[in-house]
C-alpha cells in the first residue's frame, strides 16, 4: 500500500520513507554510491537489511568462489548511518572476519544475524559476534563454509554472555571440527527463550539428549549427526537399546517440537527415538539422511500433520507413495538425489510424482530430482494440485524425453503453466522443444523466476519467454542451445529484470557486446575459467544485471565487464 501511494505524487512518498523499516537488496552490486548518501537520508528509520550477492548458480559451483560479492561497503555504510540496525541477512556473500568485527563493534544492538550460503569467515569472527552483540536473538549459519586453518579454531560458543542470553534461534549445523560441548550445554541452559536449535554436525545422540533436557521448550530441533555412541566407537554395541530408550524419553518430554532436521550420518537404530513427536511435526528434513523405504515407514505413517518434507531419493517411489497416503496436508516437498551424476540410476520416477499429485492436493511447492518422467505424471500434478506456486522438476541427464512414449516433455510443462495459475517459480528440464516455451510465454504470466537446464531447441524458445512473461525478474539458463538471437530478443525486457544467467549456451562475445552497447544501465559480465575454450569469441558464462552504479570495481581477472 505504501509503494502504491508513493507513486501518486512526491508528497505521498514521504510517509513511506518515514515508516519503512526494511530494505531488500537482491544484488549487492545494484548500487554503490547511494548506500553512503541517498538511502540513509531517504529511509532514516531502517531496522532490517537483506543483502544478496552471488548468482544462485554459485550453489552449484558454476560461479568461481572468488567472483566477488563482498559486503564490506554495505556494512561500513550501514554501521555508520544505521547504528540501530536490528536485523542483518547476508546470502551468497564473501564475508570476512573483518566484516564480522565491524558488525560486532558498530552494531551493538543487533538482534538477528543470518549468514546463508556464504564463506570467507572463521570461528574467530563468530567469537566477536557472540561477545559484542549482547542483545542477539538469532544467529543462523546455514550452508556457510568457514575459512578455517587447522588447529586455529576459536571457542566462539563460550563468548556469549555468561549471565543469560536473549537467544531464540541458534543454527550452526553446517560447522564441523573441534567444538566445546560443555560451553554449548551451558549456553542452552541459560537461554530460556531458545526455540530453534540446530547443532554442530559432529555431536552424538547422547550429547543431543543432554541438550534437549536443558531446553524442553524447543519447537525446532536440528539433530546434528544423529549417530549412536557405538557407531563413533565410544560405547559397546550392546548399549544401543539404552541409548534409544534415553533419547526417546527426551523426545517424549519435548512435545513442543514441530520441526526436525539434521540426521547426518544417520544410525537407523536411533530412528524409533523420534516416534513420540511425529504426530506433532509440521516440518521434517531428511535431506542428509540415507534412509530407505522400510526405515521411513514407521516415521512417516505417524506424520499426519506434516506440511513440509525434504528427503533423499533413497526412499524410492514406494516411500513417496507412503508420504502421499499419510500426509494429506503437505504443502512443500523436496526430493534430492543421493547421486547427482547424469548417468546415475534414478531411485524415484513418475510413479512417485503421480502418487504425490493424487494424495497431496494442498501442495504448493515441489522440487523433484529424477531420471525418468512422463507427461502424464506432470499433467496429473497440474490438475490435482492447482495451488502450486513453485514447480521445479529436474530430470537429470541431457534431453531426456517421456520415458514411456518417447515424446518431448512439452505437454507436461504446458499443463503446469495452464492449470496452475498461481505459479511464480518454474524450473524445466528434459527434452523440450520450442512448443514448451511457447506455453510458458503464453500462460506463465505470473512467473517471476525461471530456470532452464538441458532444454530447448532454437532461439525462438528464449524469445517466447522474454516477450511473453511480463513478471519475469530472474532467468537462469544452463547447457541449452540458445545463442545471440535469443539473447537480443529480450532487449525490451532486461531493464525490468534483476538478472540473467546463461552458461554453456551458444553465446558469442559479439552478441554480448551488442547488448552492453544498447543497454548502458545493464552490467554485462563475461566469466571465463582456465578450462574453457581459448576462442575469444566463445562466451562460457554470462551474468547480466541492472545497476544504478555502473560496473563494479572489484571484478577478478577472469571476469570481463563489457
Amino acid at each position: 500500500m505504501r509503494n502504491a501511494a508513493s507513486l501518486v505524487c512526491s508528497c505521498c512518498s514521504r510517509p513511506r520513507a518515514q515508516t519503512r523499516r526494511e530494505l531488500f537488496i537482491g544484488n549487492c552490486y545494484f548500487d554503490r554510491v547511494a548506500i553512503r548518501t541517498c538511502w540513509p537520508q531517504r529511509f532514516p528509520h531502517v531496522r532490517s537489511l537483506v543483502l544478496k550477492g552471488k548468482p544462485r548458480f554459485a550453489d552449484f559451483n558454476l560461479v568461481p568462489f572468488d567472483w566477488g560479492a563482498h559486503p564490506t561497503p554495505w556494512i561500513s555504510a550501514f554501521s555508520a548511518s544505521y547504528r540501530f540496525l536490528e536485523k542483518l541477512f547476508l546470502k551468497r556473500m564473501s564475508v570476512s572476519n573483518d566484516d564480522l568485527n565491524l558488525i560486532g563493534c558498530s552494531l551493538p544492538g543487533l538482534k538477528e544475524l543470518s549468514i546463508v550460503n556464504s564463506d570467507g569467515f572463521s570461528t574467530e569472527g563468530l567469537a566477536i559476534i557472540a561477545e559484542k552483540c549482547r542483545q542477539l536473538r538469532v544467529l543462523d549459519l546455514i550452508e556457510a563454509y568457514l575459512d578455517e586453518v587447522e588447529d586455529e579454531w576459536t571457542d566462539w560458543v563460550s563468548k556469549f554472555p555468561q549471565s543469560g542470553t536473549c537467544l531464540e534461534s541458534l543454527v550452526f549445523e553446517c560447522i564441523s571440527g573441534p567444538f566445546n560441548f560443555e560451553a554449548l550445554e551451558s549456553l542452552v541452559a541459560r537461554s530460556p527463550n531458545l526455540r530453534q536449535l540446530r547443532v554442530h554436525q559432529d555431536l552424538t545422540a547422547a550429547q543431543l539428549q543432554r541438550l534437549m533436557a536443558r531446553a524442553p521448550q524447543l519447537t525446532q530441533l536440528g539433530t546434528g549427526s544423529f549417530r549412536s555412541m557405538a557407531d563413533v566407537g565410544i560405547a559397546p554395541v550392546g548399549a544401543a537399546d539404552n541409548e534409544v530408550e534415553g533419547l526417546a524419553s527426551a523426545f517424549a518430554s519435548s512435545r513442543s517440537i514441530v520441526s526436525l532436521s539434521g540426521f547426518r550420518d544417520l544410525s537407523p537404530e536411533l530412528l524409533p527415538a523420534i516416534y513420540p513427536v511425529c504426530a506433532n511435526l509440521i516440518s521434517l528434513n531428511f535431506s542428509f539422511a540415507n534412509i530407505d523405504t522400510e526405515q521411513l515407514r514407521p516415521v512417516i505413517l505417524h506424520c499426519h500433520n506434516l506440511q513440509k518434507f525434504w528427503v533423499l531419493d533413497t526412499v524410492c517411489d514406494e516411500g513417496l507413495q507412503m508420504v502421499a497416503s499419510a500426509c494429506k496436508d503437505l504443502r512443500e516437498l523436496r526430493v534430492f538425489p543421493i547421486d547427482a551424476r547424469e548417468d546415475a540410476e534414478g531411485l524415484v520416477s513418475d510413479v512417485g510424482l503421480t502418487a504425490i499429485a493424487e494424495g497431496c492436493p494442498k501442495l504448493r511447492s515441489i522440487l523433484y530430482f529424477c531420471q525418468k518422467m512422463t507427461n502424464a505424471a506432470v499433467t496429473s500434478m497440474s490438475r490435482n494440485c492447482p495451488d502450486l506456486a513453485v514447480f521445479r522438476l529436474c530430470i537429470m541427464g541431457r534431453h531426456r524425453p517421456d520415458h514411456i512414449t518417447g515424446d518431448p516433455m512439452d505437454e507436461g510443462f504446458g499443463a503446469i503453466v495452464i492449470n496452475c495459475n498461481k505459479l511464480t517459480r518454474l524450473a524445466v528440464s528434459g527434452l523440450l522443444t520450442d512448443k514448451a516455451f511457447e506455453y510458458i510465454g503464453k500462460y506463465g504470466k505470473l512467473v517471476r523466476t525461471l530456470s532452464v537446464a538441458f532444454s530447448g531447441n532454437t532461439d525462438l524458445s528464449l524469445q517466447y519467454v522474454l516477450q511473453g512473461c511480463p513478471k519475469l525478474i530472474k532467468l537462469e539458463i544452463r547447457d541449452s542451445p540458445f545463442g545471440d538471437l535469443g539473447l537480443l530478443s529480450g532487449l525490451n525486457h532486461y531493464y525490468n529484470m534483476r538478472f540473467l544467467w546463461m552458461s554453456s549456451c551458444r553465446l558469442t562475445l559479439r552478441g554480448c557486446k551488442e547488448v552492453a552497447e544498447r543497454l548502458p544501465r545493464m552490467v554485462v559480465e563475461v566469466i571465463r575459467d582456465h578450462r574453457e575454450d581459448k576462442d575469444d569469441e566463445i562466451v562460457g558464462k554470462l551474468y547480466m544485471y541492472r545497476s544504478l552504479a555502473g560496473p563494479r570495481n572489484d571484478a577478478p581477472p577472469f571476469v570481463k565487464i563489457l
